[in-house]
């Protein structure tokens, strides 16, 4: 009988520094038929091992190649995204998942997209932005509002051209300051306050957001203004998870469970609930 609990060997086989606090890491799987079984839906979740210091969720930043490597971007903020931050290329690490539910791709397909990420929250909806560029005729137009507190904190700033060329699509970024002598030709304010300029309409349209939870907050309130039904929207709560597989409470709200009902939740399924802010 197999243990849910028990991690896949994997390799690190990239690093790409993101900014002063944040990597992107290019996982390999080990185990050659974890590798063929390996498939997963934009915006689940993979629990990571450290061994000998502990284990911890990372969405993925990437679908899986066809070798089954796959990119998950980190912030060090804590014990284990900092022990993490210490490993070099070739380390091996485990992998356990992937789990929970992504975001709603399929049934986006012939609706407009509008994408609104702040800070980290951005590298769990870049699969959507590459699943929608490989399949560009099945779905209508495209917006991306991006916001971080300052230039240099902008997640995948070499790709920003490359989805501006995606057709229909609009990618509009803002910072909540800008320092002294730093160059910065977009939008100075919270991300909500490019919503004056938004060009996605309620009429036909779907949105996913990932972020801060406060910030998450006020894109809700603010969408709400604009005419969006919560069926319209949906919002990834990627905290306080431990074991991954609804067994341990840490991630429950209400009678939700974040690792296996989401984390990704349309909002009309989650209003309401217990110590939720949106």
């Amino acid at each position: 009988m197999n243990d849910p609990y028990l991690p896949g060997k994997a390799a690190i086989e990239k690093i790409r520094r993101e900014t002063v606090d944040t990597k992107t890491y290019t996982v390999h799987l080990l185990d050659e038929r974890k590798r063929a079984e390996f498939s997963v839906e934009p915006g689940q979740f993979v629990m990571v091992s450290l061994f000998g210091i502990g284990e911890a969720p990372f969405s993925l930043s990437s679908s899986p190649n066809s070798d089954g490597a796959f990119n998950t971007t980190v912030r060090a903020v804590g014990n284990i995204t900092s022990a993490l931050d210490r490993f070099e290329e070739g380390a091996i690490i485990g992998v356990r998942g992937p789990y929970g539910h992504g975001w709603p791709i399929e049934s986006a397909r012939g609706k407009d997209i509008l994408i609104i990420a702040g800070g980290i929250g951005l590298p769990p909806l870049r699969p959507v932005i590459t699943k929608i560029a490989e399949e560009r005729i099945h779905y209508g137009r495209l917006e991306i509002l991006y916001g971080a507190r300052t230039p240099d904190q902008m997640i995948f700033p070499y790709e920003y051209e490359d989805w501006r060329k995606i057709k229909d699509t609009r990618l509009e970024l803002t910072v909540d300051s800008v320092p002294v002598g730093t160059a910065w030709e977009h939008n100075v304010g919270v991300v909500t306050t490019l919503f004056n300029e938004m060009k996605t309409y309620p009429e036909n349209s779907l949105v996913m957001t990932c972020g801060p939870e406060i910030m998450m907050r006020f894109v809700v309130r603010g969408l709400v203004a604009k005419g969006f039904n919560p069926d319209q929207i949906y919002v990834s709560l990627e905290r306080r998870m431990k074991c991954g597989i609804a067994q341990c409470g840490h991630c429950q709200i209400g009678p939700k469970y974040v690792c296996k009902d989401g984390p990704v939740f349309r909002l009309s399924d989650i209003q309401g609930l217990p110590d939720l802010a949106l």
